[in-house]
């Protein structure tokens, strides 16, 4: 990290010794209904879970909120949610919440119960329920598993029964919010990853599918909400949506029959609509009682209006999981490539190219981080915007990715998996290529012809990218070896430099070779581009040509060390690697400087100490010099439901800052700029 940033960070420790009341104790987090302090436990970060999706999903109020309700003898209401503006009686409580710790998995799939195979675990509630004549609804949840439900009042019984979800705050399962024409809601961004791995968990434990089957079949279903949502969009008034499920319909054979019909009409068009994702043989395999769960689960949210940052998030985490692969292939970390795009900063006019693009990672960071433009430029903030400026904007962005953006990979497995992740972060007709990108413009893959007319080498303005890299897997194939000077043995030339002797190389690691590929895929003068490497590339003594051959052939406008954690909490690999930014010379520029010498120029370096997690994944926060966890205020514009609508509010909320230099390096590249433009 760079001192200025440390310095910062020395600043906001200070500031907080001085200010006690700004910091929490080692072992403690901040309750989402008071904002006190309280004991961070396995069940309390469930609970506050369950409380930030009530307030952020349903629009609930927190004043109508009250943890640790007691029902009488040992009897307790973990949350207890009281109708607005009602004293906290129990006369008026509505709702009960109780949360028990979530368990722990490991590597292993957590199977996910149905309500009968959980009815022990349901007595308590089921008890707490009948014995409280105004709670209507009641959930129990340990993070994995979600029970909902409705209490029936019969003339010589009451009954407990299970419904799909909880109607909005202060709403019933009989109002049309939670029919065919509901009112879907935005994600809150921790409920959504929960969510998609609750559903491949259950097609996954449930069906007996493997895990990739599994895998295929719940982005099928994804492929299918995406789709009825767009067709949303486009038909206006004349829309009937068709991915939806009844809050009983789950339940009854009768209901899982019609949400089949609903799901295989609308699956057709899908094939029909994605010809170039889908081959037309695909079929949802799935039990009608799988379905039925995971249309019910998907069909609450809003896909299209929930922020492109928690879909990449939660797609991103099924992905890692299922289709890590043997061959360098893994993925990059959202961080490293929010950095990248940042740095980059790519422009609405210009062509943008991942030819190791995997999964989509920095297509969809991409994507996030012009919308973000688009957003600011038309002076609206997410979630806050009417329906024409969000259609405005969206559409802008879908015209941006349709001219400008595209990616390229060899594995056409992760071709799909990049296709689904663009179609779900709101662009259904993105370039992304099957073809070898080392091999290009020579090769054999599906795609090669149109890429050769689409994107040239010499004609891309950005490029983002995380090749794979290893010398367990080199590149031995002389026709591909052929097309690259870093692929030959070079000496030195006695005067500093180095002499390409034209020998080949018997074998290259790969990453060597996407440098040269990535640089002559740029345009000459003014392309740019981001790429992860190897620390050995940029310090082995080994390496000095490949360097030596980099400051040959481009500018280098930056260089970043990331630490371990970068890659191998969100990756599993434990490597060292850097983040290296360069802009390509023209023609004339090497000539002059070939004549008269290259002139010394200043480049941007900075080293990352943290990137806001540790080795295992847990999330840090900035501390003090006593180890208590830093807290500022900070406000929100949140959507309480009062009176069957929708009023937004500030709430002023402590939180803890994440400590994560990736940011502070962004913001400190952009002033280097400044100061070179001045």
């Amino acid at each position: 990290m760079s001192e200025s940033a440390r310095e910062q960070d020395e600043s906001a420790a200070q500031e907080a010794v001085d200010t006690k009341e700004r910091t929490i104790p080692a072992g403690y987090t901040l309750d989402y209904i008071s904002g006190k302090q309280i004991k961070e436990t396995k069940k309390e970060l469930v609970r506050q879970r369950v409380v930030r999706a009530l307030i952020h999903e349903y629009g609930f109020s927190p004043e109508d909120m009250e943890r640790d309700i007691s029902i009488g003898g040992r009897k307790k209401v973990d949350v207890g949610i009281f109708h607005h503006g009602k004293p906290h009686r129990l006369e008026n409580l509505s709702r009960v919440v109780l949360c028990r710790p979530e368990p722990t998995v490991g590597k292993n799939v957590a199977r996910i119960r149905d309500f009968e195979q959980a009815a022990k675990d349901l007595e308590e509630l089921e008890t707490i329920m009948r014995d409280l004549e105004a709670v209507q609804y009641g959930l129990w949840t340990n993070s994995l598993e979600f029970f909902f439900l409705e209490k029936e009042q019969r003339r010589f019984e009451t009954k407990c029964n299970p419904i799909g979800d909880w109607p909005m705050a202060e709403a019933s399962v009989d109002t049309k919010d939670v029919l065919s024409d509901a009112h879907t809601r935005v994600a809150d961004n921790e409920m959504l990853k929960i969510t998609f791995r609750r559903c491949h968990n259950f097609i996954h434990g449930n069906e007996g599918m493997p895990k990739d089957a599994a895998f295929w079949q719940f982005l099928y279903l994804i492929f299918c909400k995406m789709h009825d949502e767009g067709l949303r969009t486009k038909q206006r008034q004349a829309w009937q949506r068709r991915f939806w499920a009844g809050p009983k319909e789950q339940f009854t054979q009768e209901g899982r029959t019609a949400i089949r019909g609903r799901i295989d009409s609308l699956f057709g068009e899908v094939k029909t609509h994605y010809r170039t994702i889908f081959r037309g043989n695909e079929e949802i395999t799935l039990s009608d009682r799988a379905l039925a769960f995971i249309v019910s689960e998907l069909s609450k949210y809003d896909l299209t209006r929930t922020d492109v940052d928690a879909k990449g998030v939660a797609y991103q985490e099924l992905v890692g999981v299922n289709l890590r692969g043997d061959r360098g292939q893994y993925f990059t970390p959202r961080g490293a490539v929010k950095l990248v795009i940042e740095m980059l900063a790519p422009k609405e006019g210009e062509v943008f190219l991942d030819p190791a693009c995997g999964t989509g990672g920095f297509l969809v960071g991409l994507l996030a981080y012009m919308l973000a433009l688009f957003r600011a430029e038309a002076k609206i903030q997410a979630g806050q915007e009417n329906t024409l400026e969000f259609l405005n904007v969206h559409e802008r962005l879908r015209d941006f990715a349709a001219a400008k953006v595209f990616g390229a990979d060899f594995d056409p497995f992760l071709i799909r998996a990049a296709q689904m992740n663009m179609v779900l972060a709101g662009d259904g007709r993105g370039h992304i290529y099957n073809i070898n990108s080392l091999e290009f413009p020579k090769g054999h893959l599906n795609d090669l012809e149109t890429a050769r007319k689409e994107i040239p080498l010499g004609s891309v303005d950005v490029l983002g990218t995380n090749p794979p890299f290893g010398s367990d897997i080199p590149i031995t194939d002389t026709e591909i070896l052929k097309q690259y000077e870093l692929a030959r043995v070079w000496e030195r030339d006695g005067e500093g430099g180095f002499r390409n002797t034209g020998r080949l190389q018997g074998s290259v690691s790969p990453e060597i070779l996407f440098i040269e590929r990535c640089i002559k895929w740029i345009k000459p003068g003014t392309g740019r581009m981001g790429i992860v490497l190897p620390d050995g590339v940029l310090g082995n003594p080994a390496a000095e040509y490949i360097r030596w051959w980099i400051m040959r052939e481009t500018q280098v406008l930056a260089s970043v060390d990331l630490p371990v954690e970068a890659f191998i909490a969100e990756a599993n690999v434990n490597i060292l690697t850097s983040l290296l930014f360069l802009r390509r010379k023209s023609e004339e520029e090497k000539q002059a400087e070939a004549l008269g010498g290259a002139e010394a120029y200043q480049v941007f370096m900075a080293v990352a100490d943290k990137v806001g997690f540790d080795r295992r994944g847990n999330k840090l926060y900035k501390r003090t010099p006593d180890g208590e966890e830093i807290v500022v205020p900070r406000q929100h514009v949140e959507r309480i439901r009062i009176g069957g609508r929708f009023v937004e509010r500030v709430l002023t909320r402590s939180e803890k800052i994440e400590d994560n230099d990736l940011p502070v390096i962004a913001e400190k590249y952009r002033e280097f700029l400044r100061q070179q433009d001045g």
